[in-house]
């Protein structure tokens, strides 16, 4: 078991937002392949039909995806995670966007009644004109954001932050200062695609985000980086796809890891995971997970 932000977690992996995160039902298929917390898909304030199709397409490296944040909207979706956590005592997190405080405050008290374990603030999303990481590169915007879902709130608040900046460490110290309880690093890379045969964008929205293998190293420096600047838990995602990379993530500074792409190869990928990290634990003579948080700052 480890605990982060408060939270009791069985096991360190966690299901990324975005993925099997759309309903009740697949969040608790995700908890019954040993995740030991889940994290709902982004919901706003308002309805939100997404970026038209080729939404998503497999790389040889990765996915590159243009979604655009599609949801319900937070009115329809509280359900949804009280069917979730009546299914289940694995962690349910809720992610949540908008495009200002206002809009972060209102989805936030919205969901309130469902009782989620945390909010996840999404100021990362690269591909959603006027959310996400339009608002995440801004230092201010996110302190502000923070700091007023924190008081509209009464359980941890997560910040999850965009990797498509100069300094992460500038707007993890923004989301600390607002009254982050932890952040999580990094939501996927700017990417484009094109077809050679036609001359035009793959993606209905011409770029996205890019996930899968291609993007861990980013993803371990950034958490590397934010643990040496914060006093408030990382935790990590970004290319993990194996017991082994989130052993890595964890020993750049990860207190949990959490797992998106790695989803379409198996659901089972979760306690696959967890189960290796406590055998690899168990053969170099670790007594628990926290002790390999953070490892790599403290052999230099």
């Amino acid at each position: 078991m480890v605990t982060i932000t408060g939270i009791n977690f069985k096991n360190p992996t966690m299901l990324a937002s975005g993925i099997m995160g759309t309903t009740g039902a697949s969040l608790l298929r995700i908890a019954e392949c040993g995740a030991g917390g889940v994290v709902t898909k982004s919901i706003g304030p308002e309805p939100k039909a997404g970026h038209p199709n080729p939404s998503m397409i497999k790389l040889e490296c990765g996915f590159l995806n243009a979604m655009g944040l599609p949801n319900p909207s937070y009115n329809e979706f509280d359900n949804e995670i009280k069917l979730a956590r009546s299914g289940t005592d694995v962690p349910v997190i809720a992610s949540i966007f908008g495009g200002n405080a206002e809009d972060f405050v209102k989805v936030a008290e919205g969901l309130a009644d469902s009782e989620p374990a945390a909010f996840e603030l999404n100021v990362s999303c690269p591909h959603a004109e006027g959310y996400g990481a339009t608002i995440g590169t801004d230092t201010c915007m996110v302190e502000s954001i923070t700091a007023a879902v924190c008081d509209a709130v009464d359980v941890p608040v997560w910040v999850k932050l965009t990797p498509n900046v100069t300094d992460i460490k500038a707007i993890g110290k923004a989301a600390q200062d607002g009254g982050a309880d932890a952040v999580v690093a990094i939501n996927t890379l700017r990417g484009m695609a094109i077809d050679i045969n036609s001359g035009y964008p793959i993606l209905g929205n011409r770029f996205g985000g890019l996930s899968g293998s291609a993007v861990k190293p980013v993803a371990i420096k950034c958490v590397y980086d934010l643990y040496e600047a914060l006093a408030i838990p990382v935790i990590g995602v970004g290319g993990v796809s194996t017991w082994e990379d989130a052993v890595e993530m964890m020993m750049a500074g990860a207190s949990g890891v959490q797992i998106g792409s790695a989803v379409h190869e198996s659901v089972d990928i979760f306690s696959d995971i967890a189960s290796g990290i406590e055998l690899f634990l168990q053969d170099k003579g670790y007594s628990a997970v926290e002790d390999i948080i953070g490892l790599s700052h403290k052999v230099i």
